[in-house]
């Protein structure tokens, strides 16, 4: 394969039916109205020479290399500037636009380094490229010291980890610029200074890493010379060949071009066809794939009797094998529901089926979970329970055409932010924001955006806010009756229920803490302001009332319309790159692969005549259920694919007992982690960067994910799934990940459309695809819900149990930050570090005060259940009273505090509210000399 170069049309695509039609050097083409002369050209197969356009900016006209002549109009304006005008007659190439041009690259010779042939863009730099196509062949000014006052001699600032910014070789096109703003939303940029004093600075005098920048690189990207230059290409060389694929991390799911030099990774540039992110990244994404090739992973399998045994490196067939023979003494001895499984949301579906196969069909039992046991499985149940359907209704570029967007419990630009990036845009572009959370997220209030009403809830009173925006949108008339009387069911009751004067906004204020005037703003903003979209994330559904809270968002966007069309509905911003297809898949311990029950005897007699064995018709155990069993003495044994479960999960030192108690643990992943320090088995696992198969986002959009190098330890990780099922006696056997995806098709409705073949074809798919949808559904429940009728579901709220003390007065919640990802076993194995070294607490002011807590102090922070100890960050993006942490470091710990309280439905974990105390560690306070930031770097 060689080096995929994407087309630029210049500037961006107009909506719009082509009807303007224009004649460009003798060429007919027809275009949409508002069309730029430049694409109009592109799209009739001429190239007009430019430098400052490109096709995600707008248009700039600053270069002055595209100009043309039109009949009609004097002098010889931009064609990237000038829109096209039925009957226009255009031409792009003449002796006299031939000269302006060379003019105009002399002048940007005459100021640039003339070292092309040992430049890092050497063959991959539009300033080269554009000498050539205009002819240049001489500079009559000179170059360098012979032109005069020039750039040459400016620093380069090699501060970011990642990129270099050479600023002698910037020719102050705004390219990079215009990408902060209007791609990135981030601003951090800009051109300072005027005429031949203008050049690009990242804020006031400070370096890129001092600056806003977060460093998505857009700008890198945007670039066309090698001012901004990865510093992989430096070292490395330009790359030679592309495979596309898609990211890792959150549950945004870029698609990415690999782009490799032999067999090495030199960089990751974003797809611009790619679905969810059409050419745009974060940090992660774009930079932070080193981990995949860092000294710490474990290539070869390891196994030993007790965990206090030394790791002893086996063949594959021996570790096959030990794990078989284990699994099966276990089952003899103690029954077959002794042991289980957990399947991991950043493996690709297709290993995520396997394993759930493995545990039904081989082990015979249901004793199956997912990660997503601890984030959204409050969204599968509350969803499935109000519209039929365990998953978000729109795709992510609906929200283009929101005019309310709601934001609860999520942090966007830290946890999405790719999906931020449009969402900022859409807010320039006048959409209003509304956003509930304890916290002041960037959101709130960042460059050209400022949310209408910030909502700061006390922790754990989600479900009494949202019925009291309920109470008012049915006590003011301003539900969309219309739609409620066509499309919903059990309105009735439920309007009886939250008219209640318990749910009005001046009852919610005194437990809630957000005075009832703003609920009121606020829920005649959403109900009245047009398009209506709720966006949502962990701090919705890791609490006790999780899954009421979620439906309590469907029946607000029903009881006002906001379903089924583009620019509303209920979507969750799911946290890790695969949590909808792990849960798709039939991770859970009471479903099938398509969210169907184990007691439907329908769905069983499919995979039971398929796979050949019955299977039981009961539930198994959750994760919760497993420990709590494991502790007991009858859940013996665990495989866990991929997660590290003594770090994410609640109440570590439960865990810990939990896990220690097993008589055997097989953990397959790419390090050491936590979780493997109780193992007696480590299979090691592949990286993205080795895997062929598919990841689901948050969107429902099924991606390919395809291997740009072959695995390092010998064998994907379904392969190792499937020899151990036949170690243990079954026949289980596929001779590629497409074949796992073929069987999905075949017995899952939702995919029954999906292949390799068709994701080759189209790019991507979001389900279902059937033979009703055969190229996927961007938006659900247009003319009906999944279920038939929206039903309306009555959500009483139920305080939590979790609250202050005297012995612990403060509340902690937890959350993400942008440069970390989940527990940072990735991450910390990359240059990310250099922005978030450690999880800090951030806390109010006052509160520090009060405990003679200064900046960047060292405490303790404890709860009913453990103890840590961190630096504190002095910060009123807090309430009084709420203090806040990631949980991104093994050293810190933050699960050590958390409890086992979880949501009533699903037994996801309240990580958001714990009860704790913060105390200063007199003897490690540091002086103000020696003190270092909390935060390393950047305004994160």
């Amino acid at each position: 394969m060689t080096l995929l170069k994407e087309p630029d049309f210049g500037t961006p695509a107009r909506p719009g039916e082509a009807t303007v039609e224009l004649t460009i050097d003798g060429i007919t083409v027809t275009v949409p109205p508002g069309t730029s002369v430049m694409r109009a050209a592109k799209q009739a197969g001429v190239d007009v020479p430019k430098l400052c356009a490109t096709d995600n900016l707008e248009a700039f006209g600053s270069c002055r290399l595209c100009v043309v002549e039109i009949d009609g109009v004097r002098g010889t304006p931009a064609s990237c500037t000038t829109p096209v005008a039925p009957g226009m007659s255009v031409r792009t190439q003449n002796e006299r636009l031939g000269k302006l041009r060379r003019g105009v690259m002399e002048l940007y010779i005459s100021d640039h380094p003339l070292d092309c042939l040992t430049c890092s863009a050497n063959g991959d730099c539009e300033l080269q490229d554009m000498a050539g196509v205009t002819g240049l062949r001489e500079v009559r000014y000179g170059s360098g010291v012979e032109a005069g006052a020039n750039h040459l001699d400016l620093p380069t600032d090699s501060s970011n980890p990642y990129f270099d910014f050479e600023a002698s070789k910037c020719i102050a096109c705004s390219r990079c610029v215009r990408a902060c703003d209007e791609v990135q939303g981030t601003l951090a940029l800009t051109i300072e200074g005027r005429g031949f004093d203008s050049k690009v600075a990242a804020g006031a005098g400070v370096s890129f890493m001092e600056s806003d920048c977060v460093s998505c690189g857009a700008c890198v990207q945007a670039c066309p010379t090698a001012t901004l230059q990865e510093k992989s290409v430096v070292e490395l060389g330009m790359p030679t060949r592309s495979v596309i694929t898609t990211c890792a991390y959150c549950g945004v799911g870029c698609s990415f071009k690999a782009e490799m030099r032999g067999d090495e990774l030199v960089r990751m540039v974003p797809y611009k066809n790619g679905g969810a992110n059409e050419g745009h990244s974060c940090v992660k994404g774009r930079f932070a794939f080193g981990y995949a090739s860092h000294p710490d992973r474990v290539l070869e399998p390891m196994v030993r009797d007790t965990i206090e045994d030394e790791w002893r490196k086996v063949s594959w067939d021996e570790a096959i094998s030990f794990t078989a023979r284990r699994l099966r003494e276990l089952q003899a001895q103690y029954g077959p529901g002794a042991i289980g499984a957990i399947t991991s949301s950043r493996t690709t579906n297709e290993e995520v089926y396997a394993v759930q196969k493995m545990v039904r069909a081989v082990f015979g039992n249901n004793n199956v979970d997912t990660c997503a046991r601890v984030c959204h499985s409050p969204t599968g149940y509350g969803l499935k329970q109000t519209f039929g359907e365990s998953a978000g209704t729109q795709d992510f570029k609906s929200v283009e055409e929101a005019d309310v967007i709601l934001v609860i419990g999520a942090n966007p630009t830290d946890a999405h932010p790719v999906f931020a990036s449009r969402m900022k845009k859409r807010l320039r572009q006048g959409a209003k924001l509304i956003v509930i959370d304890p916290r002041r997220i960037d959101l709130v209030r960042s460059p050209h955006i400022e949310a209408a009403h910030h909502l700061r809830l006390a922790p754990g009173t989600n479900v009494a806010i949202i019925n009291a925006i309920a109470h008012v949108v049915v006590t003011e008339n301003l539900v969309d009756r219309a739609f409620v009387a066509d499309r919903c069911e059990d309105f009735e009751t439920w309007e009886s229920f939250i008219a209640q004067p318990e749910h009005s906004p001046e009852a919610v204020a005194d437990i809630s803490g957000v005075p009832a005037e703003e609920i009121r703003a606020a829920a005649r903003l959403y109900a009245t302001g047009g398009n209506g979209a709720i966006y949502y994330g962990l701090g919705v559904t890791e609490h006790s009332q999780g899954s009421t809270m979620v439906m309590g968002m469907a029946n607000l966007a029903m009881a006002t319309g906001n379903i089924g069309r583009r620019g509303v509905g209920v979507n969750p911003l799911r946290g890790q790159n695969n949590v909808q297809g792990s849960c798709d898949m039939g991770s859970f311990p009471h479903e099938l692969p398509g969210y169907r029950h184990v007691s439907d005897d329908g769905v069983r007699e499919v995979y039971e005549k398929l796979w050949g064995t019955p299977l039981l018709n009961e539930p198994g155990l959750r994760i919760p259920n497993m420990f709590d069993a494991s502790i007991e003495g009858s859940f013996r044994g665990l495989f866990v694919q991929g997660e590290d479960i003594a770090q994410s999960d609640p109440n570590t030192q439960h865990v810990f007992a939990a896990l220690g108690a097993l008589d055997l643990l097989v953990v397959q992943d790419l390090f050491v982690n936590e979780t493997a320090k109780f193992a007696h088995v480590l299979l090691p696992g592949t990286s993205f960067l080795e895997k062929d198969g598919t990841f689901t986002n948050a969107e429902r959009r099924i991606n390919r994910v395809r291997p740009i190098m072959a695995p390092a330890t010998g064998k994907q990780e379904w392969e190792i799934v499937c020899e151990i099922a036949q170690a243990m006696g079954y026949p289980m056997h596929y001779d590629s990940a497409s074949q796992i995806m073929d069987e999905i098709a075949q017995t899952t409705p939702t995919f029954m459309g999906v292949s390799f073949k068709k994701l080759d074809e189209v790019g991507s798919i979001q389900w279902p695809c059937n033979v009703d949808f055969p190229n996927g559904m961007p938006i659900m429940h247009e003319e009906e819900f999944t279920r038939g009728k929206g039903r309306f579901m009555e959500t009483v709220y139920v305080p939590t149990t979790e609250r202050s003390t005297r012995k612990f007065p403060l509340i902690l919640t937890t959350g993400r930050i942008l440069s970390q990802y989940n527990v940072g076993a990735q991450t910390r194995r990359t240059a990310n570090v250099a922005w978030h070294p450690e999880d800090i607490l951030e806390m109010h002011p006052h509160d520090a005060e009060v405990r003679g807590i200064e900046d960047g102090d060292q405490v303790a922070l404890s709860s009913r259940v453990g103890r840590t100890e961190l630096r504190a960050k002095l910060s009123d993006r807090m309430p009084v009273g709420v203090c806040y942490t990631t949980f991104h470091h093994p050293v810190t710990g933050a699960n050590v505090i958390t409890t086992d309280n979880s949501d009533w439905a699903t037994n996801c974990p309240e990580y958001k509210v714990t009860a704790v105390q913060v105390d200063l560690l007199p003897d490690r306070v540091a002086t103000r000399a020696e003190r270092e930031p909390a935060v390393a770097g950047g305004n994160r």
